[in-house]
C-alpha cells in the first residue's frame, strides 16, 4: 500500500459519525450520545481514508468535562485489507492520532477491545482481535489482562442470601475506606495489584473511591455492608448506575472472612436492590483470573456475555 494515499485527520464534527461508524464495534450505538452528552470529542476520534473509504478509525473515551480522555476503547481497521496492510494502516493511524490527540507526556490510556466470549475459537474472529493487539502492542503497548463482562437479567435463576448476614447502608466515606482498604489485602483483581506496586493500601483505595465510587450519581443508600449477628463488618456491596446500565460497581469480603461464601451474600444483596429499581438489566466485569469471584457471579444467575481486553503502555512510545 503507497502511505501517500492515506489521509490520517480528525473528525471535523458530530456530522461525521455515519463515516466513523462504517466499520462494525459494538460501541457503535454508543458514538452519537457520547458525542452529545462530551464524553467523546471530534478532536480524539480520528480515522484513516483513502479518498472516500474508511481504513480504519481510532477514539477516545473520557468523562465529560474531563481534560484528559480514560480510555482507547475503539480501534478497528478494514479486515478486507491484506494481512500486513490493515496492521500498517492501523499503526499509522494510532500513532499520529495520539502524537495530536493526548495531552503532553504521561502514560497514555489504556486500550479496551470487547470481544466475544469465544473469541479464541473463530479463525476470523481471532485474527480481527489479535490484529488490533498487534497494532496496540507496535506502539508500545502489552497485554495488562482479560477480563469476563457479567450480565444478570429479570428471570434469571439466582441464589438468595443465606440469612446469615445482616445488611445495612453504608455509614459514610471514612467506613467506606477503611473497608476498602482492608479488602486490598489479597485481592487477585488486577487492576489493584498493579495500583498496590506504586502506592499505599490507603492510597490505592482513596484513588479508586475518587475516580470511580464517588462520581456515580446513582443513590448512595443504595451501597450496603454486610455484618455478622455481633455486628462485626464481613464486606461490602457497591450497587450502582453509571453512564449506561445499572452495574456491580465493586464487591469486597474482609480477608478474615474469605472462604465462608459470603461474596454470594453481597452479590445477591446488591442485585435485590438493583432489580428492585425494575432495570433491564446488570451488568459486571471480573478478572479471567479471578476464578472464585466469576463462579459466585455464576451462582447469582449472571452469565458472561462478552469479554474485555486490557493493554496498557508504560511509557509514550513506539515500537517495530
Amino acid at each position: 500500500m503507497n502511505p501517500n494515499d492515506l489521509t490520517l485527520r480528525p473528525l471535523t464534527g458530530d456530522q461525521e459519525v455515519d463515516l466513523f461508524n462504517q466499520l462494525p464495534y459494538v460501541l457503535n450505538e454508543e458514538i452519537a450520545d457520547d458525542l452529545a452528552q462530551g464524553r467523546r470529542r471530534p478532536a480524539r476520534m480520528w480515522v484513516a481514508l483513502r479518498g472516500n473509504r474508511l481504513l480504519g478509525r481510532a477514539a477516545w473515551w473520557g468523562r465529560a468535562g474531563a481534560d484528559a480522555p480514560l480510555l482507547l476503547d475503539v480501534l478497528d481497521v478494514d479486515d478486507a485489507l491484506t494481512a500486513p496492510d490493515r496492521v500498517d494502516v492501523g499503526v499509522r493511524l494510532l500513532r499520529t492520532a495520539m502524537a495530536t490527540a493526548l495531552p503532553e507526556g504521561g502514560e497514555p490510556p489504556r486500550y479496551s477491545r470487547f470481544v466475544p466470549d469465544d473469541w479464541r475459537d473463530g479463525p476470523a474472529t481471532r485474527q480481527a482481535v489479535e490484529d488490533r493487539m498487534r497494532i496496540v502492542e507496535r506502539t508500545g503497548a502489552r497485554p495488562f489482562v482479560e477480563r469476563l463482562r457479567l450480565e444478570w437479567r429479570p428471570g434469571a435463576t439466582a441464589a438468595r442470601p443465606a440469612g446469615r448476614l445482616a445488611f445495612r447502608p453504608v455509614d459514610d466515606d471514612a467506613e467506606l475506606l477503611d473497608l476498602m482498604t482492608a479488602a486490598l489485602d489479597g485481592t487477585l483483581d488486577a487492576h489493584s495489584r498493579d495500583d498496590l506496586t506504586r502506592m499505599s493500601d490507603r492510597a490505592a483505595a482513596v484513588a479508586h473511591y475518587e475516580k470511580e465510587l464517588a462520581r456515580y450519581a446513582s443513590p448512595r443508600e443504595w451501597w450496603r455492608v454486610a455484618t455478622r449477628p455481633d455486628g462485626t463488618p464481613v464486606g461490602f456491596v457497591i450497587p450502582a448506575r453509571n453512564d449506561y446500565n445499572a452495574i456491580i460497581a465493586y464487591l469486597g469480603v474482609l480477608p478474615a472472612h474469605r472462604g465462608n461464601g459470603y461474596a454470594d451474600d453481597l452479590l445477591a444483596e446488591g442485585t435485590r436492590i438493583l432489580a428492585g429499581q425494575g432495570v433491564p438489566r446488570i451488568r459486571a466485569s471480573t478478572d479471567l483470573g479471578n476464578a472464585p469471584m466469576a463462579n459466585a457471579f455464576a451462582r447469582a444467575g449472571y452469565v458472561t456475555f462478552q469479554r474485555e481486553i486490557v493493554m496498557r503502555w508504560h511509557r509514550r512510545g513506539a515500537e517495530g
